[in-house]
């Protein structure tokens, strides 16, 4: 099943969550060691890597959201409380809100510096949002960075729910991001 339904998720969601998972986790851990290798002559590519890579997460995060919201959302169980609805509700939108947060952050930080890491994998330009400035240029980089630690605490947040779902609960609420089957 390509579509969600009111009781679970179809494939391309879980495509996109599991894709944007990957991705999200490998460039906080790309980001964590690029910032901490000794300046390198190689140093630029790597940054224009996660740059590359940074527009591919923003971009597929706003088509997660448009699939989101052309598809139903699988409901919760019925027994879940008031609190635990709005807890999820606000915890997947701050994990959105930030995601995008970072990318943003990250393009602009591109644009601000000299030179910027517009040239996508050396196939095109992406145009910038923002024009050469050194001191934007690091508080976009200091911004980007301590955002990129709020949404690593947000990942972590989510992982804990997850189990607290396929484990406590046993719900299938987790479980039916994995195989698609209903909760």
């Amino acid at each position: 099943m390509i579509r969600n339904t009111t009781s679970s998720w179809g494939s391309v969601a879980r495509g996109f969550h599991w894709a944007l998972a990957a991705a999200i986790i490998g460039m906080i851990a790309f980001g964590w060691w690029m910032n901490h290798i000794p300046a390198r002559p190689d140093r630029f590519f790597y940054r224009s890597i996660h740059a590359d890579i940074g527009y591919v997460v923003l971009l597929l995060t706003l088509l997660r959201l448009v699939w989101r919201g052309v598809n139903p959302t699988p409901a919760l169980p019925e027994d879940t409380s008031r609190w635990h609805r709005i807890a999820a509700r606000v915890s997947h939108l701050a994990l959105y809100a930030v995601t995008i947060l970072v990318a943003v952050l990250g393009w602009a930080h591109s644009g601000a510096r000299t030179p910027n890491y517009s040239d996508w994998f050396g196939l095109f330009h992406v145009p910038q949002i923002t024009s050469p400035d050194r001191a934007a240029a690091q508080a976009y980089e200091n911004r980007h960075i301590y955002l990129a630690y709020v949404l690593l605490a947000l990942i972590g947040i989510h992982i804990v729910a997850v189990a607290w779902h396929h484990f406590l609960r046993r719900d299938r609420v987790a479980a039916r991001m994995v195989d698609g089957a209903p909760g």
